[in-house]
């Protein structure tokens, strides 16, 4: 009987252990613009569930971001030979920089290449970042070394000229939607459902039905966002741009009202001018939910 109890104990120990290590994580890998920026990263957001990262986006300095939570904040999944599944929103410099050192970091360590999913000119990008490599895999490879696949550098690319497509992995499913940045196309936003929680990620975008639908009672609403003050003080040229292609404060606090999330997370925070705060304060002065204002190597 006592043997029974303690086996019943290490059982339900465990199962418990499970549930734990099933819990979803948002990780901000970046919260960053392409205005250089000495604490923030480009953007980069990673979806972690049962030990699998899904990283939306690859900004620079997201690897670095990614190496941090692995070490010193113990999210094993987001050591680089670890990650096997990229998400790309769109091709802006500012979301792709760390393409090139995320698939050739540690690369030889690799069990299995990155399979990455986005817009149209992904194949020509990663060809470019072929090029860019060969001669350092063509050392690595000619050299000593036990390199078991000497393609572990490669990734696998999935390109698409629009969106509506869907990729599941297990119990992790991902949409992938349209978004409107401006005369920038194609360009997704992505919506992750986990069995315990939905994630929705904007990418960069103006105000866009699309998101509000498919952000509609998400747990945690990922968002890019603009401030009204910063944007304010800017030429009208540049008004006119962000305008477009990005989703002002006081827009945002609207979005949120529709679409009700447990949580948004403002991300790629524009503010030029203004404190980077005053963004805050501008979303919240509309929307009365639950809001944060993310830095780097926050974890939701």
């Amino acid at each position: 009987m006592k043997l029974f109890s303690r086996l019943a104990c290490v059982g339900l120990f465990g199962m418990a252990a499970a549930s734990v290590q099933a819990e979803t994580q948002v990780v901000m890998l970046g919260t960053g613009t392409p205005v250089p920026d000495a604490d923030h990263s480009g953007p980069a957001t990673a979806v972690v569930y049962n030990g699998q990262a899904y990283v939306f986006d690859i900004g620079p300095g997201a690897v670095r971001s990614a190496i941090i939570a692995a070490q010193k904040k113990g999210v094993e999944a987001l050591y680089p030979t670890k990650i096997k599944h990229l998400f790309l929103t769109h091709l802006h410099s500012d979301h792709i920089l760390d393409y090139p050192e995320l698939a050739s970091t540690y690369w030889w360590r690799r069990s299995d290449k990155i399979s990455v999913w986005g817009p149209t000119g992904l194949n020509e990008m990663t060809q470019g970042y072929y090029a860019m490599v060969k001669r350092d895999t063509d050392l690595r490879v000619n050299s000593r070394s036990p390199i078991k696949d000497p393609t572990g550098y490669q990734y696998l690319t999935h390109e698409y000229a629009q969106g509506g497509w869907t990729v599941k992995d297990g119990d992790v499913t991902i949409e992938a939607f349209d978004i409107e940045h401006g005369k920038i196309t194609p360009a997704f936003g992505y919506r992750i459902t986990t069995p315990d929680k939905t994630i929705v990620i904007s990418g960069d975008t103006s105000y866009s039905e699309k998101l509000v639908e498919m952000a509609k009672g998400a747990d945690i609403l990922v968002h890019e966002v603009i401030c009204d003050e910063g944007l304010a003080g800017l030429s009208e040229g540049w008004q006119a741009y962000h305008s477009a292609a990005h989703t002002r404060s006081s827009v945002l606090g609207r979005i949120a009202n529709e679409t009700k999330p447990g949580l948004l997370v403002l991300t790629h925070v524009l503010h030029y001018g203004a404190p980077r705060e005053k963004t805050l304060e501008e979303v919240k002065a509309v929307f009365n939910g639950n809001v944060v204002l993310a830095e780097d190597l926050d974890i939701y």
